[in-house]
Order: structure tokens, then C-alpha cells, then sequence
């Protein structure tokens, strides 16, 4: 328990971190430069992390490095840029709340990690509420960059399980910094031969360069490779949905915009979802917040939207079900139970 309480809030970083660039990216980052956007992003973060660890790869891990630098880092970052700049937002940030179930499969195979029943309804109930903050169908897709950002999601789950596989005996500074620089190394020759001269970057640009450096890159892999050494795969994923939470929050503050009804739900469910995936927090949960988790599942039943999703999420038996213990905000009034109805229709 006190290991969990302590690494949880240190792997958070990342993904709160995470959430920001998307935002960044799009607003300030020249849009036409995915590779060399990467490559600026990945090299000076591992060059910076050498110089506080001050350790060279031996052995093994020079191929080891340029793997997980392919995975985690260069392929990753491309991909990203483009997704961030092809997709919107809300579509980007839904494909990547995907990664939780993508590395408990993967850690499954590679760690002999077997998914805990409290990580896969977290998973389950943390995707729905991703979709429900973000999704209203009233977005374009671009087909390009949802396969950039499925593309990204499959290579960095498998990148983490195997960071977390072979890390033993390397200190997470260096680990970090192997596999930035070995991503940026390759990054830079093919971003010159794709895209031509770099761009040229004016000052929000820099600054934005130099946050996206520092803070989310840097700083969020060292804390994120730290928590997947401590914790397991299937909780650090669970607390990776805190990115595209963190996007939605971010710019509903900056738009000054008040989140919707089924925003809120959405974000609820995050939030559960995550809870879920913790070591004792699953029972907890089921002490405290059955009053609390009732008056939310009878909320959302309610809500038409959110009935929807939770028969898509959940298949149309099992919301009935859930439906038909959700307490009925109309039942006082005589009215019946309209959203188990609806649940049960597929109305």
C-alpha cells in the first residue's frame, strides 16, 4: 500500500504532462515537420538526461536502447505529431485511451503479468468515460491519422512492457536517456531526407519546443519509466487515462468553456476507472462508494448519451442489468423507469 501511494502520484507526471502537448503541438508547432518536430523533442531531452547520469550503455543494451528509442521515442513521437495534427483532439486523445488495455495484453505474453479483474473494468469504465468526455460525432476523422495514432499506441505498449522486462539493474535516468537519444539519433538523418532543411522556429515555437522538452518528454518518461518498474503494467496504464483528462480540463480552462452534463460523468468514470485499477483501492471503493457509484450509474442511465455508451461499452445485457439497479430519479414523480426501458430497447 505505501509503495503504491508513493509511486501512483510520481508515474502521474507523465501522463498529466502528456496531456499538455497535444494542445501545444497543434497551436504553436509547425504543422508540416512531424520528424524533425520528434527529432527536436527526443535529443535534446536524452542529451540532457546524460548529462545528470553520466552512463553509457554497455552491452546488450546498445541494440537494447535503439529498440526501445524506436518504440517509445522516435517512431512514437512521429506518429503522434502527425495524429496531433491530422485529428482533432478528442479523437487523438480517445485512440490513445486505448494503450491500458493494449499493455495488460502485452505484459500478459511478455511479463507472465495476468490482467487483475479490477484493471479490466477500470479499463472498461475509464475508455467509456474517455469517450464520453470527448466523443459527440460531431467531428471529422481524418483515416491517416487514426492509424498514426493506433500505430502509436500498439508500439509505445509494447515499447513500456519491454522497458519494464529488461530495466533491471539500470537506473531510471539512464534508461530514459538511452533510449531519447538513440530515438532522436535516428530521427534526425531521415527527417532530412523526408522533410528537407529544418524548419525555421520563432519564439513561441522555441518556447514550446523547449516546454515540450523539459517538462513532457525529459521529465514525464523519467517519472513513467519509474512507475513501471514499481508498479505493475496493468495499474501504470490505468493511470496513463489521466492524459487526455488532463486534455479536456486544459482546454475547457483555456476556452473558459463550461464542461457538458456527460463531460463530467465522462470524467467520473476516469477517475473511477483509474481507482479501480489500484492495488486496495478496488475494495475500498466497493466499502465507500456503492451509495456514491448507484447515484452516478443512475445519472448516467438517465442521460441518453450516456445509455448508449454504456450498451456499446458493455453490450446491451449487462447495462440492462446495471440499468435495472440504478436508482430512478423519475420513480418519485410516477413516471416508470424510462432509462432501464431505453437500456433494454437499444433505444
Amino acid at each position: 500500500m505505501e509503495t503504491t501511494l508513493r509511486w501512483v502520484p510520481v508515474t502521474a507526471i507523465a501522463p498529466v504532462a502528456w496531456g499538455t502537448t497535444y494542445f501545444v503541438t497543434h497551436r504553436f508547432l509547425p504543422a508540416d515537420y512531424p520528424l524533425y518536430g520528434a527529432a527536436i523533442r527526443a535529443l535534446p531531452a536524452g542529451l540532457l538526461l546524460l548529462l545528470v547520469c553520466r552512463t553509457l550503455p554497455r552491452g546488450s543494451w546498445w541494440w537494447k536502447s535503439l529498440v526501445l528509442g524506436t518504440l517509445n521515442m522516435s517512431a512514437f513521437f512521429a506518429l503522434v505529431y502527425l495524429a496531433a495534427q491530422a485529428l482533432p483532439t478528442s479523437v487523438a486523445s480517445t485512440i490513445m485511451a486505448t494503450s491500458p488495455v493494449a499493455m495488460m495484453l502485452i505484459a500478459w505474453a511478455a511479463l507472465s503479468e495476468r490482467p487483475r479483474a479490477a484493471h479490466l473494468a477500470g479499463a472498461g469504465i475509464g475508455i467509456g468515460g474517455v469517450c464520453l468526455m470527448l466523443l459527440d460525432g460531431a467531428v471529422a476523422v481524418d483515416l491517416s491519422g487514426v492509424l498514426a495514432s493506433v500505430a502509436a499506441m500498439v508500439m509505445s505498449s509494447l515499447g513500456y512492457v519491454l522497458a519494464k522486462k529488461w530495466s533491471a539493474g539500470v537506473d531510471v535516468f539512464s534508461l530514459t536517456s538511452w533510449q531519447l537519444v538513440a530515438g532522436g539519433v535516428a530521427l534526425v538523418p531521415v527527417a532530412a531526407l523526408v522533410e528537407g532543411p529544418p524548419p525555421r522556429l520563432d519564439g513561441p515555437a522555441l518556447a514550446a519546443f523547449g516546454y515540450v522538452t523539459v517538462v513532457a518528454t525529459a521529465l514525464a518518461f523519467a517519472a513513467w519509466f519509474a512507475g513501471l518498474r514499481h508498479l505493475s503494467a496493468g495499474t501504470v496504464g490505468l493511470v496513463g487515462l489521466l492524459n487526455p483528462m488532463t486534455g479536456v480540463l486544459l482546454g475547457a480552462g483555456l476556452a473558459g468553456e463550461r464542461l457538458a452534463f456527460h463531460q463530467l460523468c465522462g470524467l467520473a468514470l476516469v477517475l473511477l476507472g483509474i481507482l479501480l485499477g489500484q492495488p486496495h483501492a478496488a475494495r475500498l471503493v466497493g466499502v465507500l462508494g456503492r451509495p456514491v457509484g448507484a447515484r452516478l450509474l443512475g445519472l448516467l442511465v438517465g442521460h441518453s448519451v450516456a445509455a448508449r455508451l454504456l450498451r456499446a461499452v458493455l453490450g446491451q445485457p449487462l447495462a440492462a442489468r446495471l440499468a435495472a439497479r440504478a436508482p430512478d430519479r423519475r420513480s418519485a414523480s410516477g413516471e416508470g423507469r424510462p432509462a432501464v426501458q431505453s437500456l433494454s430497447r437499444g433505444a
